[in-house]
C-alpha cells in the first residue's frame, strides 16, 4: 500500500463510501477502501438468507435513488451489469374490501384512478414532474445554491408541511390520502412531524420521474459494479478488516470514514475537538427496523389485483391508522397494527428464486434497539390484505433491529437511515456547518448517510465528501 499525500483512505464499502473512493480515484489518488464484513456493499448486500436458490437483498432492495442520482449518472453501470427491473406499477397501497391505490409512471393514469382526488393529484404532481431534474438536483445537492430556486421554492412550499396536514388538505378520498401518508411513512418520522409530507412528495415524484426498480439478481450486483467502475481506476477494496482506531490508518492525504457518529467517536477516541465531539455525541438515531424474508412457494395472493404488478407494497391501511402506528415507533412502544413496507422483487426479478417461487421481505418499525418479535404483527398485516399468503412460507429469515445492528454496525439501533432525518437534523446532520462533511480533525472527512442529504442509496453522501478532500489538498492525515 502507498501512503502519503498521493494516498486516500475509505472505511466502509457502503454506496457512499464506494462513491466517495470512486471520485477520489479519478481524481487520480490512490484509494484504498477496507470494509469490516467479509462480504462488501453494506446496505446492498445480497445473500442466500433462507433457502438453497432464493436470493434476499438484506437491506435496501428498490432504487429510484440510485437511478435518479447524479453521483451515479456517469458510471456506465448498465456497462457493468446492472440492469433495472421496473414495474409497470411504481407502488401499490391496499385498503380493506380488494381495492388499491397506486402509482404508474405517468401522473395522469394514476391521478386516473383516484376518483375524486384526480384532479387535485395531478395539480400536486405535475408541476414536480415536469422539473423533476431539478427537484432531484435540489434535494440531492444539500447544502448548494440550487439551479432552480424557484422550482424548489414551490416544492418546499408543500415539503415543509406535515404528511397529514397536506394529505388531508389536499385529498378527500381515503385511497389518496393513504396512498400519500404511505410514502411518506418511509420518513421513519411521525406523520404529523413538519417536514414529512416533503418525503411522501419526494419520493412520490421518483415513482414518476425514474420509476420505483429493483436490480436484476439483488442490490449486490450494484455494489459489485461500483467496486468494479473504483478498481478500474486502481483503487482497492479490502474486506473484513475492521479499522477499530485511527491510530491504525497510514498518513495520507485523507481519511473518509462511511460511518456513523456513535462509530466515529468509538474510532477517534480522543482525537478530536471536545466541542465537535460533544457536538456527535448530541446526534439523535431515529427508530429501528424489524425485517423478515421469505422463500415462498409461489406469488402473493392480494385480493387487489394492482398490488400483483408491482415490486413495493406498502400495508398500513388507513392515513389516520399509519399516523398512530408511526407516532408509536417514534415514542419507544410497538404499534399494534404496524405499517408495512413490503418488497417482492420477483414480480418482475425471477432470477432470485427456483422457477414458479417467489421470495420476499419486509420490515416494520420499531423502537430504536428493540428485541421484540415482530413476526405475527407483519404477516398479520401481510394477511389482511393478501389471505392465504401464510400458506405460502417455506423459510423465513427475522432480524430484529439489534441484529440489524450486527449486520450492518451503521445502522444504529435498526436504524437504516443513519440518524432521525427530523426537520432539526435533516440538514445539520452530523453537526451544525456549512461543510459538514469535514472534521476539525485535519485529512478527515465523513461520507456516512450522517451527512447530507442523508439516507438513500444515491451516493451523494460520498461524492459530497471526496469533493471536500479534493478542494482542500493543503489538509493532511498524519499520526
Amino acid at each position: 500500500m502507498t501512503t502519503g499525500e498521493n494516498h486516500a483512505t475509505v472505511v466502509g464499502s457502503g454506496p457512499n463510501g464506494l462513491l466517495a473512493a470512486i471520485t477520489l480515484a479519478r481524481a487520480g489518488l490512490d484509494v484504498t477502501v477496507f470494509e469490516a464484513a467479509p462480504q462488501l456493499g453494506g446496505g446492498l448486500r445480497t445473500e442466500p438468507l433462507t433457502l438453497d436458490g432464493f436470493v434476499h437483498d438484506v437491506c435496501s432492495a428498490v432504487h429510484p435513488l440510485a437511478l435518479a442520482s447524479p453521483a451515479f449518472a456517469d458510471l456506465d453501470l448498465e456497462g457493468r451489469g446492472v440492469h433495472w427491473c421496473s414495474p409497470e406499477v411504481a407502488l401499490a397501497h391496499p385498503l380493506d374490501g380488494g381495492i388499491a391505490a397506486y402509482v404508474v409512471r405517468s401522473v395522469d393514469r394514476t391521478a386516473e384512478n383516484l376518483g375524486a382526488d384526480a384532479s387535485a393529484y395531478r395539480k400536486l404532481m405535475t408541476p414536480l414532474v415536469e422539473h423533476g431534474d431539478a427537484v432531484v438536483d435540489g434535494m440531492l445537492s444539500a447544502l448548494q445554491i440550487p439551479r432552480a430556486p424557484v422550482t424548489l421554492a414551490r416544492f418546499g412550499l408543500s415539503a415543509i408541511r406535515s404528511a397529514r396536514g397536506l394529505a388531508r388538505s389536499r385529498f378527500v378520498t381515503p385511497a389518496a390520502r393513504a396512498m400519500f401518508g404511505g410514502i411518506a411513512a418511509h420518513a421513519m418520522l411521525p406523520l404529523t412531524d413538519v417536514g414529512t409530507a416533503g418525503y411522501g412528495l419526494f419520493l412520490g415524484l421518483l415513482a414518476h420521474h425514474v420509476g420505483w426498480p429493483v436490480v436484476e439478481g439483488g442490490s449486490q450486483v450494484l455494489a459489485d459494479s461500483l467496486v468494479a467502475v473504483l478498481e478500474e481506476h486502481g483503487g482497492k477494496v479490502v474486506t473484513d478488516h475492521e479499522v477499530t482506531s485511527l491510530a491504525e490508518l497510514p498518513p495520507s492525504r485523507a481519511v473518509v470514514l462511511d460511518l456513523t457518529p456513535r462509530q466515529i467517536l468509538r474510532v477517534a477516541d480522543g482525537e478530536l475537538p471536545h466541542r465537535y465531539a460533544r457536538s456527535l455525541r448530541r446526534f439523535r438515531y431515529g427508530p429501528g427496523v424489524f425485517k423478515i424474508d421469505w422463500a415462498l412457494d409461489g406469488p402473493v395472493p392480494w385480493s387487489a389485483p394492482e398490488a400483483c404488478r408491482t415490486a413495493t407494497v406498502h400495508l398500513g391501511g388507513t392515513l389516520e391508522e399509519m399516523v398512530l402506528s408511526e407516532s408509536e415507533s417514534n415514542a419507544g412502544r410497538l404499534a399494534e397494527r404496524p405499517y408495512v413496507l413490503f418488497v417482492q422483487p420477483t414480480v418482475v426479478d425471477p432470477t432470485r428464486a427456483p422457477t414458479g417461487k417467489h421470495v420476499a421481505w419486509a420490515y416494520c418499525h420499531v423502537p430504536n434497539g428493540s428485541t421484540a418479535d415482530r413476526t405475527d404483527a407483519i404477516e398479520a398485516q401481510v394477511e389482511r390484505f393478501a389471505p392465504g399468503f401464510r400458506d405460502l412460507v417455506l423459510a423465513r429469515s427475522v432480524m430484529n433491529s439489534a441484529d440489524v445492528e450486527r449486520h450492518n454496525a451503521n445502522y444504529v439501533g435498526g436504524d437504516i437511515n443513519g440518524g432521525a432525518g427530523d426537520i432539526r437534523q435533516l440538514f445539520t446532520r452530523p453537526v451544525v456547518s456549512p461543510h459538514p462533511w469535514v472534521t476539525p480533525r485535519p485529512g478527515l472527512y465523513i461520507c456516512s448517510s450522517s451527512t447530507p442529504p442523508g439516507g438513500g442509496v444515491h451516493g451523494m453522501c460520498g461524492l459530497h465528501a471526496a469533493r471536500a478532500v479534493l478542494a482542500r489538498p493543503g489538509a493532511r492525515f498524519t499520526r
